[in-house]
């Protein structure tokens, strides 16, 4: 098998920093994500960052169908090249961020793989969770600091609101570590590769108030939920009546509070209907 630098000599590619171009070049590594992500011959994969289609070879002898996005038309270009005539493979070269998982099988789930570009990793994974309902379970490679954030568990310095948010809506597991000299060019970094198994739970009335919650909770990490609940614009009368309602005592930190927790103060919010008391100057 041709080598990543040498593909990229033969077509006269140079990475792009802009791009957070780092390409996976180990074939081990490469074979072990796609054990994970345990590709069927009934479905469809959604690769993030295929690049030189390295993975997306492997998956597509597994899978029933891969589609390969990717944002550079040059790597775009190589992709159609590589597959051409392949059916199993489709290239779609647009912004993840733009992309619709929900267009690839409006009533089947699909499996989603990616070596994301680590310096938009929280958008395109929170953009990911935004299509939860059509996706079964999601492997993706993030810069190991962010992993460790979002694995941690409350109580920890790293747990935060990617933690929360994350943990939501899926159940996460850290399945490997992958050292810099695995990818060309290295970065400086150490990466992970995290398993998100989707949640089928979506007994929130309406979720749009959960990131709302978290995010007040957090808005300053050392201060109580009392304070940061009444900086938002929120009477201490409603302050007094949500911690009531949901049983959690208001002079608590956001770090020391389960996702199970951040969940029922939500569902008091929406009972209360605490957005039409919020100080619209201040707001969340």
């Amino acid at each position: 098998m041709i080598s990543v630098r040498k593909m990229l000599a033969q077509y006269d590619i140079h990475p792009r920093k802009r791009l957070g171009q780092s390409f996976l070049q180990d074939i081990n590594i490469i074979g072990k994500i796609v054990e994970i992500a345990e590709p069927a011959g009934d479905e469809t994969i959604v690769e993030i960052g295929a690049g030189l289609g390295f993975m997306t070879e492997e998956l597509a002898k597994r899978a029933e169908r891969v589609i390969a996005i990717e944002v550079d038309p040059r790597l775009a270009a190589i992709l159609r090249e590589r597959f051409a005539g392949q059916d199993r493979v489709e290239v779609v070269q647009t912004d993840v961020l733009k992309y619709d998982f929900s267009s690839p099988h409006p009533e089947k789930k699909i499996k989603v793989v990616g070596n994301i570009p680590y310096h938009i990793s929280s958008p395109i994974l929170f953009h990911l969770l935004d299509f939860r309902r059509s996706i079964s379970s999601m492997i993706l490679m993030f810069q190991k600091e962010l992993a460790d954030r979002l694995t941690a568990r409350p109580g920890t310095k790293d747990y935060g609101i990617p933690s929360v948010i994350a943990a939501k809506y899926t159940m996460i597991s850290s399945e490997m570590t992958v050292p810099p000299t695995c990818f060309y060019p290295a970065p400086d970094v150490v990466s992970s590769v995290l398993r998100f198994t989707v949640r089928n739970d979506f007994s929130l009335p309406d979720e749009a108030p959960f990131a709302k919650i978290v995010r007040t909770a957090f808005a300053q990490r050392r201060k109580t939920l009392w304070n940061n609940f009444r900086r938002i614009g929120l009477s201490d009368e409603i302050v007094d009546r949500l911690f009531a309602k949901s049983g959690i005592e208001r002079t608590r930190r956001a770090e020391t509070l389960s996702v199970e927790e951040f969940t029922l103060l939500t569902k008091r919010w929406v009972e209360i209907g605490a957005d039409k008391f919020l100080d619209k100057k201040k707001g969340i």
